[in-house]
């Protein structure tokens, strides 16, 4: 493990405009060269924005719900590899039964990286959760959170965690919840900073958990937890159901972000829909944003077709705002 320091730019709002200023923080961590994990030492950046899919594992039951390409990973990692994108975000449940040499392998054949392991079917297909009421099933859980950062760490990657955070309800109070969650969040941050590996918090809309939907309530959140490896990411979906302006929001909590997921205001691929990707990505990269942009949407009409049509939309938008400094190993394959 190398000590490295990490400057965050940021925005801050005020009469006059948009400010920029920088946050430094430190964190002993393996080196590696995702950019959700990026560093900058002695001014100079180690990487380059990428453009990512979510791809579920073959644990992860198929079903249309499923915001992943889905099936094996010689046709999925395959598939997005020669569409062109740089990398993939992994939506596991049982990393226990995966082959990881073999997962880390086909996707480096295929020129991906692998940027982030979701936590997300922990809760979405086995209901478990940090606040459960039911002291077993919170142990569960973060059980079952460590393999994930075991996991993510071999690879290279960081971690989220979205739904399985669990909700307010009524046999705990607010604080009793909020309590649960900071001392979960605590341990999986203690136990992913020795193995090199970020936890991004994700804001999750009312509409599937009452607890954090704003970036207001993420970023308290992650005061209150006060981890190094332990921030924010955003999801443009849920932002822009849960935020009054977006762009405001990305600029006010950006020094919190280390990454982004994209999906249209219907939650389909990028450009079907009425959001303004060169806006948001062009907000972004203005508060010094140069992290992975990853897609998750429903796979409508097709997975094939959906990631298609994504990365025709975002790329040309990714390498105007960005001067080409995207990964784009499109045309090398």
């Amino acid at each position: 493990f190398r000590r490295v320091l990490f400057r965050s730019k940021g925005c801050i709002l005020g009469n006059n405009g948009v400010g920029m200023f920088f946050a430094y923080y430190i964190i002993d961590r393996s080196c590696c060269s995702q950019c959700t994990r990026v560093s900058r030492e002695q001014g100079k950046e180690e990487c380059k924005v990428k453009l990512c899919y979510q791809v579920a594992t073959p644990d992860v039951a198929i079903a249309d719900s499923v915001t992943a390409y889905q099936g094996s990973l010689d046709k999925s990692f395959g598939d997005l590899g020669r569409l062109g994108y740089d990398g993939v975000e992994l939506m596991t449940l049982n990393p226990g039964e995966l082959d990881w040499k073999k997962v880390k392998d086909t996707a480096e054949k295929n020129g991906l990286s692998v940027v982030l392991v979701c936590t997300g079917e922990i809760f979405g297909q086995l209901g478990l959760s940090y606040t459960n009421p039911d002291e077993g099933i919170r142990m569960e859980a973060i059980r079952r959170s460590k393999e994930i950062i075991d996991f993510a760490s071999y690879l290279g990657a960081n971690i989220n965690i979205g739904r399985v955070r669990g909700q307010y309800c009524k046999e705990l109070t607010r604080d009793e919840t909020q309590e649960l969650a900071v001392k979960a969040f605590r341990e999986l941050a203690d136990y992913g900073a020795p193995k090199g590996v970020n936890i991004a918090l994700e804001t999750v809309t009312i509409m599937q958990t009452n607890f954090i939907n704003t970036l207001a309530e993420g970023a308290d959140m992650v005061d209150r937890v006060d981890r190094p490896n332990f921030r924010l990411m955003m999801d443009i979906f849920h932002l822009n159901l849960e935020e009054k302006d977006i762009y405001e929001a990305i600029r006010r909590y950006s020094p919190y972000n280390i990454h982004v997921h994209l999906a249209d205001n219907n939650r389909r691929y990028p450009g079907h829909c009425g959001l303004d990707f060169e806006k948001i990505l062009s907000t972004f990269k203005e508060c010094g944003y140069d992290g992975n942009y990853c897609t998750e949407i429903f796979q409508i009409p097709s997975m094939e077709e959906a990631a298609k049509r994504a990365i025709a939309h975002l790329r040309p938008i990714a390498d105007k705002v960005y001067g080409k400094k995207t990964e784009n190993l499109y045309n090398n394959r």
